[in-house]
């Protein structure tokens, strides 16, 4: 039994959630979202709460049991929070300034990095080291995260580059006389 798939999913005020076969929209005060569940699971919409079981008790179904109501529950929280990621940049001379819908970052390259930012998806640099991506879709964050902290990661020497908010980095000593 999935202990995370028989907890049902609560649908708070303000938010609006509709079931047409597998799908579930969810409407919020932040947008919209949509999910897809797998064949394997059953969808349902009791009172103010999104009940998910599995079709049958199936190994298949039973996989996709938590990660099928982890996904609902994401698209509940993305409409009324919403997500965000930190990044942190480490480095002399290193620095990101957030410019309308694109992304410029000095990572010690000889070019400066022009990110272009996607659609549904906000990046503020509240410092210059300082790199915030926020939106309603927690994959699409996390994506977007992963590609910038992708174009200098750091390194384990001086620790040098990109990295998320409380990340350790494993240092290494250099090397000896």
């Amino acid at each position: 039994m999935s202990r995370i798939g028989k907890k049902p999913v609560a649908v708070p005020a303000g938010v609006t959630a509709q079931v047409s076969g597998q799908t579930v929209k969810v409407k919020g005060p932040k947008g919209e979202l949509a999910f897809t569940c797998p064949d394997d699971i059953v969808v349902g919409l009791e009172g103010n709460a999104l009940k998910i079981d599995p079709r049958d008790q199936s190994k298949r179904a039973r996989s996709m049991w938590g990660m099928a109501r982890t996904r609902v529950s994401n698209l509940v929280v993305g409409v009324t929070k919403g997500f965000e990621k930190k990044l942190e940049i480490t480095g002399v001379g290193y620095r990101a300034a957030a410019q309308g819908k694109v992304l410029n970052l000095a990572l010690g390259y000889s070019h400066d990095i022009n990110y272009p930012v996607p659609a549904g998806i906000t990046i503020a640099t509240p410092k210059p080291t300082e790199i915030v991506v926020s939106g309603t879709d927690k994959q699409q964050v996390g994506q977007v995260a992963a590609e910038i902290r992708e174009f200098r990661g750091p390194e384990p020497y001086k620790g040098k580059g990109v990295k998320y908010e409380g990340e350790f980095i494993f240092r290494k000593e250099g090397k000896k006389k």
